[in-house]
């Protein structure tokens, strides 16, 4: 548990320079260009993790469920969201925002099983929870 703690804030902190910088690079080079590039140098660093790291075995894949296999377009879209939004409401904003929308869905997601996730029931605490979170945004967003 604590290196899942660990890795989030980790992620959190790699997420917020990603999108910073994608939306830099965008304003010099275009957000095609950078999204390409992005990806392209995301593939190449996975793509030598990969051999170093794991047996490869391209024939587990069969055994996947192919929606689960879209990440990377998922990427696409979420690289160009986030992009257009530091670019249009500034990081902080948008990354608020971002954050609240992906606790909602996930929340949802837990609550229903969907794809397989551990059914979790809300609790008025959660419920109240959510309901800070958004009072929040709502607040940073009339200061």
């Amino acid at each position: 548990m604590v290196w899942g703690v660990v890795f989030s804030i980790l992620a959190g902190i790699l997420i917020s320079f990603q999108g910073i910088f994608n939306a830099r690079a965008s304003e010099k080079i275009g957000f095609w260009f950078t999204n390409t590039f992005v990806h392209g140098s995301g593939f190449l660093l996975a793509l030598i993790i990969l051999i170093i790291v794991e047996q490869v075995d391209f024939v587990k894949i069969k055994n996947v469920n192919p929606l689960y296999l879209i990440g990377g377009f998922l990427g696409v879209a979420i690289i160009y969201s986030v992009t257009k939004g530091i670019t249009d409401l500034g990081a902080t904003y948008a990354v608020t925002i971002l954050i609240v929308t992906q606790i909602i869905v996930n929340a949802v997601i837990n609550y229903f099983g969907f794809f397989g996730e551990e059914i979790i029931l809300f609790s008025g605490y959660k419920i109240l929870g959510l309901l800070l979170m958004l009072s929040g945004l709502i607040l940073y967003q009339l200061a």
